[in-house]
C-alpha cells in the first residue's frame, strides 16, 4: 500500500477532471454498465411456463349430452318468448400455449344463442350489446331456475 502512494504521488491530490463537453453520466446508468450479462434471456419465464398446471378436458357422455341439447332448446324458446333466461354454466377453456385448459363459469342473462356459429352470448351488465361469447363446444354444465327440472 505504501508503495502505491510514492507511485501515485504525483496526481493523488488533483482535482477530478469532469469533460466541458459531455454531461455525466447518471449513477443509474454507470451502475448498469456492471450488471450481470443474461446469458439465457426468456429462461426463467420457460422454466415458469412449464411448471404451470392445466385440466385435462373430460369427454360429455351421451346423457349430458343429450341433457345440455333439452336445455340449450328451451332456452332458445325462452329467447324468443323475449324472455332473459339467467343461467350458470361451466365450460372448458382451452389453453392457448399448451396442451389442456381450465374449467370456468360464467353467470347471466343469455341473449342469443347461435347454432350456426355455435355459441353462447350474454348480455352486458347494461344489457345493450353483446357480453360473453362461449363456444357451444366448450359447455359442460348449464344450471337455471328455470333449467333445473331438466336434469337427469
Amino acid at each position: 500500500m505504501e508503495n502505491a502512494k510514492e507511485k501515485y504521488a504525483d496526481i493523488i491530490g488533483l482535482p477530478h477532471h469532469k469533460a466541458e463537453n459531455r454531461k455525466p453520466m447518471s449513477l443509474y446508468d454507470r451502475a448498469a454498465q456492471f450488471a450481470p450479462f443474461a446469458a439465457l434471456v426468456g429462461y426463467d419465464e420457460m422454466i415458469t411456463e412449464e411448471a404451470r398446471l392445466t385440466d385435462a378436458e373430460s369427454p360429455l357422455s351421451e346423457s349430458d349430452i343429450e341433457v345440455l341439447n333439452r336445455k340449450l332448446n328451451l332456452i332458445l324458446d325462452m329467447i324468443e318468448d323475449k324472455q332473459r333466461p339467467e343461467i350458470t354454466i361451466v365450460y372448458f377453456e382451452p389453453d392457448l400455449r399448451k396442451e389442456g385448459g381450465c374449467y370456468m363459469e360464467a353467470q347471466g342473462s343469455v341473449k342469443a344463442i347461435d347454432p350456426i356459429e355455435g355459441r353462447l352470448i350474454f348480455y352486458t351488465e347494461n344489457g345493450i350489446s353483446d357480453g360473453q361469447v362461449i363456444s357451444l363446444s366448450c359447455v359442460r354444465k348449464i344450471q337455471g331456475e328455470s333449467l333445473d327440472f331438466l336434469e337427469g
